[in-house]
């Protein structure tokens, strides 16, 4: 198993550790509900370095990334992110991603730790006919860069105290810069993050993350900052109704059926890219099934795998993400149902050991501020 640079302030601390994406990674410390809450309320720190960082570099970089993903990638400028995923040519998502773009012919990609090989290999097959060389203008990062997500209401107050170049607490969502933290320069702090907590990522190179460690604690302290493992991210994720690649997004599945037509453009700008004739005629035409959030309304928790069924017990989809709701007190999920059972409002069931257990659609996030 691989380890971060940060693995064995994790193991000191006496995290649950267990492997994820092929990471020695920690799962919960004080108990996920506790790290829960401290994201909600106060500010909790997530060591995200496992996720994956390809840059995309040269005067190509941009039609490679037209070509590539979904979204438009022109609309963004210097120290804007975007969102967006990679269209595997037969109607599936290869992986849902992040664009950064550093300057016109420099983008750096973050993508999920589980799909980083592949995502490589998916990046590398279409590279040629963009004349991009991988190793060169297209570069694979990943082991060589540490990331913590700082999340939570304090997290800008404790970030701006490492940051004393540059207001970074006035910063809007989804944009970045490279500024010194904790007296390291040209680090990337990023005002994105999957908790809906409000907060940042950091992101610096392995040498410099013992560094980043020690400065954020020391600061950290007087706002009560906790360490927070991937059980909590999940539940946090869960609550803001953001999709889980393995779970909610797959090979199988469109960014059309799963609600993601608002990063799928078609416009001269973005021209032709992979699946774009697919997916145009699946927005015009509709799908078979669609993702949607639901709240249960009897009592009952659902899992990743149960059925979903209408009022009169017919199968009409399947929960791919499941949970009880740490803020709310209720089970919340999501679910690729028929159309017909897609509207907010719409009553449904999920099945669990056998039991039909009354739900309702709604529109994500479940929590609100």
């Amino acid at each position: 198993m691989k380890t971060t640079a940060f693995t064995q302030h994790h193991i000191a601390a006496g995290a649950k550790m267990a492997e994820f994406a092929g990471y020695d990674m920690p799962i919960e410390f004080s108990g996920i509900n506790d790290e829960h809450a401290t994201v909600r309320e106060k500010v909790g720190v997530f060591d995200v370095s496992h996720m994956g960082e390809i840059w995309v570099k040269g005067p190509q970089a941009l039609p490679f990334l037209q070509y590539v993903t979904s979204n438009d990638v022109s609309a963004l400028y210097d120290g804007k992110v975007q969102y967006s995923c990679f269209p595997n040519g037969k109607g599936g998502i290869v992986d849902d991603l992040l664009v950064y773009r550093i300057d016109t012919e420099t983008y750096l990609l973050v993508v999920n730790a589980a799909n980083t090989d592949k995502d490589w290999e998916f990046l590398c097959s279409h590279a040629p006919k963009f004349g991009l060389t991988p190793g060169k203008e297209l570069y694979n990062a990943s082991d060589e860069i540490a990331q913590l997500a700082v999340q939570g209401p304090a997290a800008m107050d404790l970030v701006q105290e490492l940051c004393p170049d540059r207001d970074v607490k006035s910063m809007e969502y989804y944009t970045f810069c490279k500024t010194t933290v904790a007296g390291i320069p040209n680090a990337i702090l990023s005002i994105t993050g999957y908790t809906g907590a409000g907060g940042c990522e950091i992101y610096v190179a392995n040498e410099d993350a013992e560094k980043l460690w020690d400065a954020l604690w020391k600061a950290g302290e007087k706002y009560g900052l906790k360490n927070i493992g991937l059980g909590a991210r999940d539940t946090l994720r869960l609550e803001m109704g953001f999709c889980l690649y393995g779970n909610d997004l797959d090979d199988t599945t469109s960014p059309i059926e799963a609600g993601l037509g608002w990063i799928t453009k078609f416009n001269d700008a973005k021209g032709e890219f992979i699946d774009s004739v697919l997916l145009a005629r699946q927005k015009a035409e509709g799908v078979q099934r669609k993702l949607v959030g639901f709240e249960m309304i009897e009592r009952g928790i659902p899992r990743h795998g149960y059925e979903a069924v209408s009022p009169a017990g017919e199968t009409i989809g399947v929960v791919t993400s499941g949970t009880q709701s740490p803020s709310l007190r209720k089970g919340v999920g999501l679910a690729y149902v028929k159309p017909e059972f897609a509207k907010a409002g719409t009553e449904i069931a999920i099945l669990i050991r056998g039991k039909a257990v009354k739900a309702q659609v709604v529109r994500p996030p479940f929590y609100k501020k």
